[in-house]
């Protein structure tokens, strides 16, 4: 029998039936209303959410060439304040680098965003990266080379005669690893960065998860940098290749302020929560409800107006423009409802969040005690299918007496038998309603030969069980009274990993000394 949801990736409200399998004999608890959808314009309650000014200028932009220190140039637009004879205003403005991306596509639409801060004081530099639009050369996505570029952009903004060499920058997706990375190579000029569903390793959050080459961007590559597709198959360890296009390798050099805004369904919240752990006391934290791409395109409730407050306070040095009221901004999915949406904490996790563990059981449900001993297996999918019942392996809570708000990441510790040399574990959890629906809310891979890191091979052995704790990507969600958590167990989660080992059976120990599902939850949850 086929799980149709299985296929499905990670998404806002994805909701479908995870079947008969995960029935248990107990009886249903109380139950609730399900959380409604988040409205589109709800936003914190926190001054610096509502920011804004007037305009005082126009824009006019101007197309240039950036020079680079090794002859070739960057071709860029260059938005300049106005004064109302349409030429650029008299006076020296901080500069903002509003997008470094290799979607020369999106130019006017860039330059439409950056006009909201130009118009209020700023010049801002939208820069076609190296090989991409009319700029020479060939794009190689994050690489030491784009980064140098990208420094030299920077300083080449400050030294403008219309500067006060004061710079920031700020992109989406692209554009906001890219500043990232920028900022861990220090420019001297650069003061404050807004990185918007942006990564903290290239490896780690999008080319191989756990060790386990992902498909997830594949048309992406052969659309902007097809020479990847054959270069990041070369790379299948951790290695300085990789090293190059990190932002986790300098972490301690990611030192200016740093506004980052994740989505809890991005495929980059893992690597947004690990730069905040990472460096706490430079990085605010704002967590929403939205997928990959520009959160306002998505969710109206962010707007400009905390970037421009941002801005003000780093660039125009406002001691009057406010910064968050907290270092987390962060909401509660799926919300609204009593308690849940937008929420500030001192901490992430939230200093109320502590440790759940619970016991995959040898009769297939989820508890905090292990019961007896056992086994449980499945078969290897080999394909792109979504994994049919012999291929998974599922394990569920009861019904919840009360709501559960899991904030934190996770873990999920097993030890694993393979009847081939290698093998793949994937984890994903959901939440299924009363009537069987079920909205899948976080997930984690890892390879069995990368159990002991990513540099090097750690041999497995066909028949032996190899101990292996698997990171699950962290969230901040309300599992409501009624509804139950359900893991499931299995080699394959098309698309985030490839269906790339040998066929075969896995077999895990549950029950005492067993499986674990570790969980980090708020409160009395």
């Amino acid at each position: 029998m086929q799980f149709p949801e299985d296929a499905v990736p990670l998404r806002r409200r994805t909701v479908c039936a995870l079947g008969a399998a995960t029935a248990l004999t107990a009886a249903l608890a109380p139950t609730r209303a399900a959380a409604a959808t988040p409205p589109a314009t709800s936003v914190p309650s926190d001054p610096f959410f509502s920011y804004d000014r007037p305009e005082t200028y126009g824009v006019v932009r101007e197309d240039v060439k950036v020079p680079l220190r090794d002859g070739s140039y960057l071709a860029a637009q260059l938005y300049r304040s106005a004064s109302p004879d349409g030429q650029p205003a008299t006076g020296t403005f901080p500069g903002i680098v509003y997008e470094y991306t290799a979607y020369a596509a999106n130019l006017e639409y860039f330059g439409t965003g950056a006009a909201h801060f130009v118009r209020r004081g700023y010049n801002a530099l939208v820069c076609q990266a190296r090989g991409s639009g009319t700029s020479p050369g060939t794009v190689d996505p994050f690489s030491p080379q784009e980064q140098r570029d990208n420094y030299d952009a920077i300083e080449w903004l400050a030294q403008h005669p219309g500067s006060t060499g004061r710079i920031g920058q700020m992109g989406v997706s692209y554009g906001g690893h890219t500043g990232l990375l920028v900022a861990v190579n220090r420019p001297p000029h650069l003061e404050a960065i807004i990185p918007t569903n942006a990564l903290h390793d290239w490896y780690e959050n999008t080319i191989y998860r756990g060790g386990i080459y992902s498909p997830r961007i594949r048309d992406w590559q052969r659309a902007t940098a097809p020479a990847t597709l054959q270069t990041y198959a070369e790379h299948p360890l951790y290695d300085d290749y990789w090293r190059g296009r990190s932002v986790m390798a300098r972490w301690d050099r990611l030192t200016i302020p740093t506004l980052e805004i994740n989505g809890w369904y991005d495929r980059y919240r893992d690597g947004m929560v690990k730069n905040y752990l990472a460096q706490p006391d430079h990085v605010w934290l704002v967590s929403g409800p939205w997928d990959h791409g520009d959160p306002a395109t998505q969710y109206a409730g962010i707007g400009p107006g905390p970037y421009l407050a941002w801005w003000d306070r780093w660039l125009t040095e406002d001691e009057h423009a406010p910064l968050p009221a907290a270092r987390i901004t962060s909401y509660e999915l799926p919300g609204p409802g009593a308690g849940t949406g937008w929420q500030q904490f001192g901490h992430w996790p939230p200093n109320d969040a502590h440790a759940l563990t619970l016991a995959l059981r040898a009769d297939g449900s989820l508890k905090p005690a292990p019961g007896v001993g056992g086994e449980a297996s499945f078969e290897v999918n080999t394909g792109t299918a979504a994994p049919h019942r012999g291929q998974q392996i599922r394990f569920s809570t009861r019904p919840l007496a009360r709501d559960v708000v899991l904030a934190g990441d996770g873990t999920f510790a097993v030890d694993a038998a393979f009847t081939a040399d290698d093998g793949n574990i994937a984890a994903v959890l959901f939440d299924e309603a009363p009537d069987g629906a079920a909205t899948r809310i976080t997930a984690g891979w890892l390879k069995a030969s990368h159990r002991h890191g990513h540099t090097a091979l750690s041999p497995v052995t066909p028949g032996a069980y190899h101990a292996m704790d698997i990171h699950i990507w962290p969230t901040h969600y309300r599992v409501a009274a009624g509804h139950r958590l359900v893991l499931r167990v299995s080699s394959d989660d098309y698309p985030e990993i490839d269906s790339d080992v040998p066929a075969g059976r896995v077999t895990l120990k549950v029950g005492e000394r067993g499986a674990e599902l570790r969980l980090r939850v708020r409160g009395d949850s």
